[in-house]
């Protein structure tokens, strides 16, 4: 058999893993790699990074335990850097690899990418196969073709719920093939152009990244601490860690699988009995789905000003003062303001905050909506493409929301939602607490 490579990407963990399970049956040996392509940190065209200071923290500390896993099977990972179409090639000719297996690619610039890689393997006799491993339900499992995916997320979840099933996790492996890996080199953030993140105390929890915080992450919210059994009523809390699961960046980052936390779910259903929050934690799961099987259906559309619309806002615009003010937190309204200082300040938002962000920006202020779809590009440290950008085109009215002039009226909110200004008496402090 031959010698492969498994190319991780966001897919950076050993449970339920299909590429790294079918390279090691079909392979004589084994060669994890992960690239760190320079791209991914350098200013887009909205005037953001693509990758800041959070997230980067994040994936350095997924890379690093990803290794320490790899090493327990007298692995490793090869770290890299450059563009994957020139750093494949020549990992694997160094190893005379002839597969590479990798997560399969939805949005336009990673297709692209893929695209890049594989014509350069292509050109010396190497072969890529590809497997869908971000996704609650399997691509191959939906009730319908792809052109055919519902526009209305409620149509989608009706018909995928009655027609379609969730197949289960593939376990971690037993053994990993591989020759003598030398010893992980990672970048600095410095190396990155990037600052190291001050900690903030006011923060929801301590995000660490790799598989290993966020399997422990999971158990501590669904057995130790048992959340998850009122999910449903706390998950639009804004204070505090156990309000919502904080799975996001995990699973961005394909730290956590999508069917691992469904299976989870499903043994505290059996111990302890369903409810309505626990199936609401999988009802979240499949909007996470759904987004990326739109960004699969309607590509870069997602990325345009008129989104999957024919017409574009005409009352967006760019406007770079009022953009500044909104990333900074200092807009004027409190209720938006403190959630923008708790999203600069710790990279992480609730999912309330960041509708009533989104919908200020592109409804009040009214500016072009990419610009805030940028910035949480840059900022999020769970961010992930086709959920940010879907959820940022619903809610400009450039998406699949099928209601038209979803205003959120921030004031209301405060009221609904931090009715003893508990949330916005923590971030609108001037000082940021060690």
């Amino acid at each position: 058999m031959p010698v492969s490579i498994v190319w991780f990407k966001t897919d950076l963990r050993l449970h339920d893993n299909e590429a790294l399970i079918k390279a090691i049956q079909h392979s004589s040996s084994v060669i994890p790699v992960y690239c760190i392509n320079p791209n991914e940190f350098t200013e887009t065209k909205f005037g953001f990074k693509k990758t800041g200071k959070y997230r980067a923290k994040f994936l350095l500390e997924s890379l690093k335990d990803l290794d320490t896993q790899l090493r327990e099977y007298r692995s490793g990972l090869v770290v890299v850097q450059g563009k994957p179409e020139e750093e494949l090639p020549r990992v694997a000719r160094l190893y005379n690899a002839k597969n590479v297996y990798a997560k399969k690619e939805v949005t336009t610039d990673e297709k692209k990418e893929e695209e890049r890689v594989v014509a350069a393997l292509w050109k010396q006799g190497c072969l890529v196969e590809t497997f869908s491993t971000s996704t609650l339900y399997h691509a191959e499992d939906l009730p319908f073709p792809l052109r055919g995916i519902p526009d209305v997320f409620t149509t989608f979840r009706k018909k995928i719920e009655k027609e379609a099933g969730i197949r289960p996790v593939f376990n971690k492996p037993e053994t990993i093939p591989s020759p003598i890996i030398p010893d992980m080199e990672l970048p600095t953030l410095e190396a990155l152009g990037l600052e190291n993140p001050e900690p903030d105390s006011r923060a929801v929890m301590d995000f660490k990244g790799g598989e290993t915080e966020g399997l422990k992450r999971l158990k501590e919210y669904i057995f130790e601490t048992r959340a998850i059994e009122n999910y449903k009523e706390t998950r639009n809390g804004m204070v505090g860690k156990n309000y919502s699961s904080k799975f996001s960046a995990w699973l961005a980052m394909g730290c956590l699988s999508p069917r691992e936390v469904y299976h989870e779910i499903k043994k505290y259903e059996a111990e302890y009995g369903a409810n309505k929050s626990t199936y609401w934690m999988i009802f979240e799961l499949l909007w996470r789905d759904y987004f990326r099987f739109m960004m699969k259906k309607h590509r870069e559309k997602l990325f345009l000003k008129q989104g999957i619309k024919k017409q574009a806002p005409e009352d967006q615009t760019h406007n770079a003062e009022a953009l500044q003010k909104w990333v900074n937190g200092k807009t004027g309204q409190n209720f938006i303001d403190a959630n923008m200082r708790e999203l600069k300040l710790t990279g992480f938002m609730s999912n309330r905050g960041r509708q009533n962000v989104a919908s200020y920006l592109c409804h009040d202020l009214h500016v072009d909506w990419r610009y805030g779809a940028a910035y949480f590009e840059e900022t999020l440290i769970d961010y992930d493409a086709s959920s940010n950008w879907g959820n940022w085109a619903y809610v400009a009215g450039v998406g699949n929301d099928p209601r038209e002039n979803r205003h959120f009226n921030p004031q209301k909110q405060a009221d609904d939602y931090d009715p003893k200004n508990e949330y916005r008496d923590l971030w609108l402090k001037e000082e940021v607490k060690q």
